[in-house]
């Protein structure tokens, strides 16, 4: 036990509005929606967690807040914020589901614990494996010629992985901007395609291969996420790897995975797996099984992306990068006080201890929809 102890526990719905909309087979995203969790210690220290929901894939910013404020904050007051596990247990017990709050809870308690012992989050939870990855952005404007615009500026930057996301609209318009892809960067660039589960399952082997004259890296997605053993067939079926996102939320999903073999990558996002040392315990498995990992994000602030980039920085191996690109090439402004570490395509993961990152108060009350303390 340590002298420390939780002495508040405060919990911000915000929005912050997207430069431009981002389409997806599942729906249309104009903005970022998230619960920002900050815990205050009694001997002036601050952790901070974010759950980034969203409702067609994962949850809402209501459930989490509500998680969050009501249910679990009550467990929490005057409590050693340094027992991680003995607070995630409890999470588990008091409420069913809500993964995006149980992994704000659990990226606050790392943040503060990682404060208090002078350790970073990587290193609590296994060892930093690497200092940065390459980073991939989403291709997702319906107005194709903006996002034209918009890859050649990140191009500059030293962006060279970009993710087409399909299924939004016609098949010849994905086959379209594969092609006028290929031809401006040729293979200089790695293409992947994400649909997003917009694939009705009949016709997806048939789309899926007209894609492959274009060599995508990968294909993540197709089918809806519970045609867990339609996305086997299809991986199976296809020499593009296929990649989970939807069918793979856990270890129990990533288990049985492994087990019908359902991809040949499983998607790690921490708001699946209700924590960064659940996401590793998917990345276990996936190890185990030959099955490679990709770092995937939701729609987050610079916070939940310095999260992910300590969770991936703690993989083993990584051979095909990572998102988070939200803070940087989406969102119209951040809520940290310095720019999330991205520099010649690749994300650098904060260093200092904790999160290593901070979280403007004028931002954060700037976009800052409802407070409850």
């Amino acid at each position: 036990m340590n002298d420390h102890k939780i002495k508040d526990i405060l919990v911000h719905v915000i929005h912050i509005p997207a430069k431009a909309v981002h389409s997806h087979g599942s729906g249309d995203v104009s903005g970022i929606n998230s619960v920002i969790l900050e815990i205050v210690s009694d001997t002036g220290l601050t952790g901070w967690g974010e759950a980034s929901p969203w409702p067609v894939f994962t949850g809402t910013t209501q459930g989490s807040a509500a998680a969050l404020h009501v249910h679990l904050r009550p467990h929490l007051i005057g409590q050693d914020p340094v027992q991680v596990e003995k607070h995630m247990n409890m999470a588990g017990k008091v409420i069913v589901g809500h993964n995006e709050a149980k992994a704000a809870l659990e990226m606050a308690l790392l943040d503060l614990t990682g404060q208090i012992c002078g350790l970073s989050v990587a290193e609590l939870v296994g060892g930093r494996q690497r200092d940065d990855m390459a980073m991939s952005f989403s291709v997702a404007n319906p107005d194709f010629g903006k996002d034209l615009e918009d890859i050649a500026e990140m191009w500059k930057d030293g962006v060279r992985l970009f993710k087409l996301k399909t299924g939004f609209s016609e098949h010849s318009f994905d086959l379209m901007r594969l092609e006028k892809l290929r031809k401006i960067y040729g293979d200089a660039v790695s293409i992947r395609v994400d649909y997003n589960q917009g694939l009705p399952a009949y016709d997806a082997l048939r789309r899926i291969r007209d894609l492959e004259a274009f060599a995508p890296a990968f294909i993540e997605q197709p089918v809806k996420m519970h045609e867990r053993e339609a996305l086997a067939e299809i991986t199976r079926a296809v020499d593009t790897p296929i990649m989970a996102d939807e069918s793979v939320f856990d270890s129990k999903d990533a288990f049985y995975g492994a087990k019908i073999r359902i991809a040949d990558i499983f998607a790690l996002k921490i708001m699946k797996a209700g924590g960064i040392r659940k996401a590793l315990e998917v990345a276990a498995i996936a190890r185990v099984a030959g099955i490679e990992v990709y770092g995937g994000c939701m729609f987050e602030t610079g916070l939940a992306h310095a999260a992910g980039a300590h969770l991936m920085a703690a993989v083993p191996d990584l051979l095909l990068g990572c998102e988070f690109y939200m803070a940087n090439y989406y969102a119209k402004e951040d809520i940290l006080t310095a720019p999330f570490p991205v520099k010649n395509g690749r994300v650098h993961v904060p260093k200092g201890p904790g999160l290593g990152v901070s979280v403007d108060p004028e931002m954060l009350a700037k976009y800052r929809l409802e407070l409850f303390e």
